[in-house]
């Protein structure tokens, strides 16, 4: 059966081959299952988010921390059920959620094993994603999944070409945002101040790139209520993952551009979350090879 689960459409028969993503055969490739605590506030709680890293993606940017688990198929196989095992034993270890990272290229495979066990699922799915979405994949998400957690990263196609390989990022990641406040139309907090329901919005923002930033956040002020979701900006980009050809944004993020940024997102009603700079570090990226 040919593969049509992200924008790229590459129509890959997965028992042959892997497309771009790297995804083959019937399998889930699951690199890492955590409590992780370096989410956002109302994500990791007290005890920690439910966090599984799956293997592969479909956006490969050539800066990515994860490049280890997103560029390589570094992992454990699981089927299904076993993937809904571990949803089920990440709840009873005390996770506040179950936090699906980068789940795009196993979208239909995630539906089935939260079936197994919704019945025993007592805490909130998080389809955290890169943003390069099909709007329809996202809408068959209704009723399995409670929190979008969305990550934005261009507005212009050239950036999103160079350094992620498609020149129809935003008007896609756009497009899937609509589709999840379709689905979760306000953020629901619970009495901890967990999220429980809703869409937030993350955009890492780039050296050299701070006014492609703030078309984005300007771009969906013009066209949403931006009341309806959380923002998160985050300043954790790590230059060490970075090429070395990629010059211009081969280094650290400055004071000036991330505050250039969080000043326009306040300027134009926005309300969520920041980071301190000192966030850039490689401490707060697992090691998913051990």
């Amino acid at each position: 059966m040919s593969c049509q689960l992200c924008p790229r459409l590459c129509n890959i028969d997965r028992s042959v081959t892997s497309g771009v993503c790297g995804a083959k055969g019937d399998k889930i490739v699951v690199s890492k299952s955590m409590l992780h605590m370096w989410e956002e506030p109302c994500i990791s709680g007290g005890n920690g988010s439910g966090a599984i890293f799956f293997s592969g993606c479909s956006l490969r940017c050539v800066y990515c921390q994860n490049r280890d688990i997103s560029h390589q198929m570094l992992g454990k196989e699981y089927t299904p059920g076993e993937l809904g095992d571990e949803m089920l034993r990440l709840q009873a270890m005390g996770a506040d959620n179950i936090n699906l990272v980068t789940p795009t290229h196993y979208s239909d495979k995630i539906r089935e094993a939260i079936n197994l066990v919704r019945d025993r699922l007592r805490i909130p799915v998080i389809y955290n994603t890169s943003g390069y979405e099909l709007r329809s994949e996202i809408l068959k998400m209704r009723g399995y999944v409670d929190v979008f957690l969305i990550d934005i990263k261009y507005f212009s196609p050239e950036y999103s070409f160079k350094y992620s390989g498609v020149k129809d990022y935003y008007s896609v990641a756009r497009d899937a945002l609509c589709a999840m406040l379709e689905l979760c139309p306000q953020v629901e907090l619970d009495e901890k101040g967990l999220i429980k329901k809703g869409v937030i919005l993350r955009h890492l923002v780039l050296p050299s790139l701070r006014k492609d930033s703030i078309n984005i956040l300007r771009d969906i002020k013009s066209a949403l209520d931006v009341s309806k979701f959380k923002l998160s900006l985050m300043a954790q980009y790590t230059p060490e993952f970075c090429p070395e050809q990629y010059k211009e944004i081969k280094r650290r993020l400055t004071t000036f551009e991330y505050e250039s940024v969080v000043n326009e997102a306040i300027a134009l009603g926005y309300d969520g979350y920041t980071q301190e700079l000192g966030s850039s570090t490689k401490d707060y990226t697992p090691k998913f090879t051990e």
